[in-house]
């Protein structure tokens, strides 16, 4: 009896080693998604066309250009996911911003500078795109309506707002500065990757290294925890959405800039793209957990898929089932990864 124990010790340490690496290689797995999609078309780039895919400067800037929007709401999303929650409106919030910038430049173009009249409409846009944040928080924090029901309410209120405000079609922008904001390049880097960059350190520092950063964490693991150790849960709710709302917001001003053009529908089909790319990125729909860094490694996934496929000529609409087979590869290792903890 005392050699069978004896054994069982000696292996538990062993099982408990191997149980560590798996959860370690989980967490890391929108990396691996990426570095096996980077291989595979490199391979095919290499044997049908004789030329590199991973270290053309062209292919990078389009990747990069390609992951900004979807990036840009799912950065907000990740704090919101990690409470525990969702935000389904910001698709929209984004195209209501577009819309609400490319007015707001075009009206104070008649009596200010074409700089002055870029900022008035750059502030309109993230301006406007906090109510709906706020409706979402207040919704959700204080009237209890579930986060998918409120947000998808203000999904609908969002888009007819902005169809209304667009008349039905796209709002161009005749504005040089507005248009060199979004199609400029700076030691020949675009300036939207740039600033998409810049915002996504904001946001790592805001969640990893800030007391707002902790407390989105700890709402989403036990959110009565959160409570009874102080932390004013409702009003943390209504600054996430408000969060959600104005990265939605940017992004939207940014696809106003790039296509000169506000436009309702701007955000409609990234929706999805940003929730996928929180979810590939490590994060648990569950909440408690996710990083920033995980979900850029998310929307670049989903950025390389799209330009790869459509590089290697294969038809776009694969796009959506190789997203969809790698979100559902992501959930399941999400699933296993949380009973290995759990076993832990």
């Amino acid at each position: 009896m005392s050699a069978h124990t004896s054994t069982e010790s000696r292996a538990d340490p062993t099982q408990s080693r191997s149980r560590q690496l798996i959860v370690r290689i989980a967490a890391l797995r929108a990396w691996l998604f990426l570095a096996l999609l980077l291989i595979f078309f490199e391979t095919w780039s290499r044997i049908s066309y004789g030329q590199t895919f991973l270290f053309s400067a062209y292919n990078a800037q389009s990747i990069a250009i390609f992951a900004v929007a979807p990036l840009l709401l799912a950065l907000g999303s990740t704090f919101v996911i990690i409470s525990g929650g969702i935000d389904l409106s910001v698709g929209f919030i984004m195209g209501l911003a577009a819309v609400i910038a490319a007015h707001a430049t075009n009206l104070a173009g008649h009596s200010l500078p074409p700089f002055a009249a870029m900022l008035v409409g750059i502030l309109a846009g993230l301006v406007v795109a906090l109510g709906p944040g706020y409706v979402n928080g207040f919704l959700i924090s204080k009237l209890k309506v579930p986060p998918f029901i409120g947000t998808l309410g203000m999904f609908g209120v969002a888009r007819g707002v902005a169809f209304l405000l667009a008349g039905g079609t796209t709002v161009p922008v005749a504005n040089a500065w507005f248009a060199s904001l979004g199609n400029g390049r700076l030691f020949g880097v675009p300036v939207v990757v740039i600033i998409t960059v810049l915002f996504v350190l904001l946001m790592h520092y805001l969640l990893s290294q800030t007391r707002f950063g902790q407390h989105t964490y700890a709402i989403g693991a036990n959110e009565q925890a959160a409570i009874r150790s102080g932390i004013n849960v409702p009003r943390h709710i209504r600054r996430l959405y408000l969060l959600s709302a104005f990265c939605a917001g940017l992004g939207g001003v940014l696809y106003a800039a790039r296509f000169t053009a506000g436009a309702a529908q701007a955000g409609e089909p990234l929706l999805l793209d940003s929730i996928a790319a929180v979810v590939i990125g490590g994060a648990s729909l569950f909440g408690g957990s996710g990083t920033i860094l995980g979900t850029v490694a998310g929307a670049l996934v989903i950025a390389v898929i799209q330009y790869g496929l459509v590089f290697i000529n294969v038809e776009p609409f694969w796009q959506f089932v190789a997203v969809g087979v790698v979100i559902i590869i992501s959930v399941l290792v999400d699933q296993t990864q949380r009973k290995l903890g759990g076993d832990r």
